[in-house]
């Protein structure tokens, strides 16, 4: 295919064969050396029923189940648009939480191993059961699924806070539980409160940098500031609600005539039953992925308290893997959009409603994970930002956990990490060893690049000092 570079950092794919819109990618040439794959991902996501715009990639991008991760697609609801959830993704709300301490790293520096040591005995992680809630049953798992972190709040796991500076005010409202396979719901029960494995952490880290103050002040974070972020999803229960609902839409395409390039891209009309049924599946499971990190903040935060003598309070919590139905305008039309992102974040403007007051004139936090021993980042949603007002989720993945793990040993890597002043404290050397820094791509190169698209605006750099590892 020909990728034409229509100004810095945005190249385009014209349309051609089924394609409805043209590719739109963000990116630089460095990033995207080896997306081949994940190219060929964007052209079969413009081929969708009701896709409007175009089908865009973030910096990150690379190959994913059917969408490409760093995907974001539009559909026109009213106009036959479909849902896919290959567009959403297997860890549904798969997201990052941050929280601001009270103190500065000086202070903070003789109690890092007692926290980290804390750490270590009290989050759950790895691809098992496990997680700091022990649910009473069934009944308080649909709780779980229908108010997400306000019934962890309610139930004495936070504070109002933590509602008001979380996406969705901490709960999706069209949650529909009967829709939650019980195959999911068995999956969930017992893994409320758990990082999972592969890329997802819990970092103690430092505010380096700080290059927009004011947003800063507004966010709650200052240069040297502790900071705690948390970086992981739904768990086994959203893998097995995207898994139940692929299976439904691919056996129901052929009755609404839609025919797609890659089967992982099975979607139906957003209004259809299926359509609703998925949507409703996904907002529960995005409720749980929003307790989830509502549990293990919690657990920080009494750590934090007894370990550290600090307070930890909420900075923002984003979600990264969703579809969302949004009004955008569209071609001079007001239109009502099923807007997927996949490894993509949403990052609405200053003074967009549905943000808090107090964020509303600095724009939305957008928080970006960087990879043991890089940086992570604080970014704000800027006027006028592309993508649906969308912008990148994190480094992107450049080889797989099987040829990382070639490269260096899980006690090298820890031993390297450690003589750099990062504490490690990995459930499994193998697991730590699949997430070397050096399979994923420049996560300052990822933000810079978004930056320079006009896609966000970067507000602070933050530095690890330890990491909890599934």
């Amino acid at each position: 295919m020909e990728l034409v570079e229509e100004r810095p950092h945005r190249f385009r794919i014209e349309r051609h064969g089924d394609m409805r819109v043209p590719g739109v990618v963000f990116a630089s040439r460095e990033l995207l050396a080896d997306a081949e794959q994940s190219l060929q991902q964007v052209v079969n996501v413009a081929t969708l029923p009701g896709i409007v715009g175009a089908s865009y990639a973030m910096p990150d991008i690379h190959w994913g189940y059917g969408f490409p991760i760093g995907g974001v697609a539009a559909t026109a609801v009213e106009e036959g648009g479909v849902v896919s959830p290959g567009g959403v993704g297997f860890d549904i709300s798969c997201g990052v939480r941050l929280l601001a301490a009270g103190c500065e790293r000086k202070e903070f520096e003789r109690s890092l191993p007692a926290v980290m040591d804390a750490l270590d005995r009290t989050i759950p992680r790895g691809a098992g059961p496990g997680g700091v809630w022990r649910l009473a049953g069934p009944e308080q798992m649909e709780r779980i699924l229908r108010g997400g972190s306000r019934y962890a709040v309610e139930q004495g796991h936070g504070e109002e806070r933590d509602l008001v500076r979380c996406e969705d005010r901490g709960a999706v409202a069209e949650a529909d539980v009967t829709q939650v396979g019980e195959r999911a719901r068995e999956r969930g029960l017992g893994q409320v409160g758990s990082l999972g494995s592969a890329n997802h952490f819990l970092e103690v880290q430092q505010v380096a940098e700080v290059y927009d103050e004011k947003a800063a002040a507004a966010f709650g974070i200052a240069r040297d500031q502790v900071c705690v972020m948390i970086h992981c999803g739904s768990r086994g229960l959203g893998h097995q609600i995207c898994t139940d609902h692929v299976k439904a839409m691919d056996r129901a395409m052929a009755r609404y005539g839609i025919s797609v390039p890659d089967r992982q891209l099975a979607c139906t009309p957003v209004e259809s039953p299926e359509g609703q049924a998925y949507l409703g599946a996904m907002a529960a499971a995005a409720n749980y992925g929003r307790a989830n990190r509502q549990l293990l903040s919690d657990a920080a935060r009494t750590i934090f308290r007894r370990s550290a003598g600090t307070s930890l309070s909420l900075v923002y919590d984003v979600s990264h893997n969703l579809a969302k139905i949004e009004s955008h305008t569209v071609d001079g039309v007001r239109r009502r959009l099923c807007v997927h992102r996949k490894g993509a974040t949403r990052a609405f403007p200053p003074g967009h409603p549905d943000l808090p007051e107090d964020l509303r004139e600095a724009g939305q936090p957008v928080l970006i994970p960087g990879t043991m021993g890089t940086a992570s980042y604080v970014l704000a949603g800027v006027p006028g930002g592309d993508a649906f007002a969308s912008t990148c989720h994190g480094a992107g993945r450049t080889l797989s956990r099987h040829q990382a793990a070639r490269t260096v040993s899980g006690r090298q890597l820890r031993d390297r990490l450690e003589h750099e002043g990062i504490a490690v404290r990995p459930r499994s050397l193998r697991g730590l060893a699949e997430e070397t820094p050096e399979a994923y791509k420049d996560v300052g190169v990822v933000v810079a690049v978004s930056e320079a698209a006009g896609l966000c605006r970067t507000v602070a750099r933050l530095v690890p000092l330890g990491v909890v590892k599934g």
